[in-house]
């Protein structure tokens, strides 16, 4: 139960790995703008996924 619940805690920083890298990188494709300091657009997307799903964690919300 203590793999379950650490899991559980991770949640936000799975969702920006899961989820919102592969949105940002695909928006940026669409949009046809290159990722900053010679990185793909999916290692940019993960980085900011990353940092996105760490501070929703540290402020346990997404809503701003």
């Amino acid at each position: 139960m203590r793999i379950v619940g650490f899991l559980f805690s991770l949640g936000p920083i799975l969702f920006g790995i899961g989820f919102l890298a592969p949105v940002i990188a695909s928006v940026m494709g669409a949009a046809g703008l290159d990722a900053p300091v010679g990185l793909s657009a999916i290692q940019f997307g993960l980085i900011t996924g990353i940092i996105l799903g760490v501070i929703a964690r540290q402020r346990k919300t997404w809503l701003w």
